[in-house]
């Protein structure tokens, strides 16, 4: 079993780099990508992690309780881990997520890419935080970022944020009041399309993937446009199977 679309905490996801590992060991997964949200901070990490525990599983040492509790405690697998991304584009208007695996996340147009890209999320994350106080919210970025340490900050968080200081009674309400696509406090990032997504983790060696396609909620024709205008630039695989 494999899951090739994971996010941990250094985006929107709720374990840590190293988490995961453990929580695949326990559901007997053989693999999974970590894809968080236009940031690679976390593959160094998952990555060394599970080699880690792997040197130490052939020197004959136990796995930590963490990572089998529902595996097989005998001989449990560490999960070989995907190095992978969820690029944020924009089509026609829609938000549209391209997922890139396998990439070789050191190549230098890559990391220059996404350096760019983090400066950009930066300063629309300060403009989001200053039209949420002109909403009476007392929120800054430096505050976002001390309660998020280490995360790429998104809409989500700020919607935790919002919550866990009172300021809403649920994430939903967040983005149907503040921070959701045409609200007050809504500011569009800068995005490259999906077709410049695919050409960008073909150019890092990796394998492009059109993220969950029915939570973009488009006409079977409009959809079928987008995906053929992506397999003439490289698209690879489609998400066909999402939790939700």
């Amino acid at each position: 079993m494999v899951d090739l679309h994971v996010h941990s905490t250094c985006s929107d996801g709720t374990f840590t780099p190293e988490e995961l590992v453990d929580y695949a060991i326990q559901k007997g997964l053989t693999a999974f990508a970590l894809t968080d949200h236009d940031t690679v901070n976390g593959l160094d990490r998952a990555i060394r992690y599970a080699e880690e525990l792997r040197q130490a599983q052939a020197a004959g040492s136990s796995l930590p309780a963490a990572s089998v509790s529902d595996a097989d405690a005998s001989m449990p697998q560490v999960p070989e881990v995907i190095p992978g991304i969820e690029l944020s584009t924009e089509y026609q208007g829609k938000d549209i997520h391209m997922v890139g695996l396998f990439i070789d996340y050191h190549q230098p147009d890559f990391a220059h890419y996404l350096e760019d890209f983090i400066h950009s999320r930066e300063n629309r994350n300060e403009k989001m935080c200053a039209l949420l106080r002109e909403h009476d919210i007392d929120i800054t970025y430096e505050a976002l970022l001390a309660e998020f340490p280490g995360a790429v900050i998104t809409r989500a968080h700020f919607a935790r944020y919002l919550l866990s200081h009172g300021y809403i009674q649920s994430m939903k309400e967040a983005f149907d009041r503040y921070v959701g696509d045409h609200c007050p406090c809504f500011v569009p990032r800068e995005k490259v399309t999906p077709a410049q997504a695919v050409e960008l983790i073909l150019g890092a060696g990796g394998v492009p993937v059109l993220a969950h396609p029915i939570l973009y909620h488009m006409s079977d024709d409009r959809l079928d446009t987008l995906v053929a205008e992506l397999k003439k630039n490289g698209l690879v695989g489609i998400e066909g199977i999402y939790s939700t």
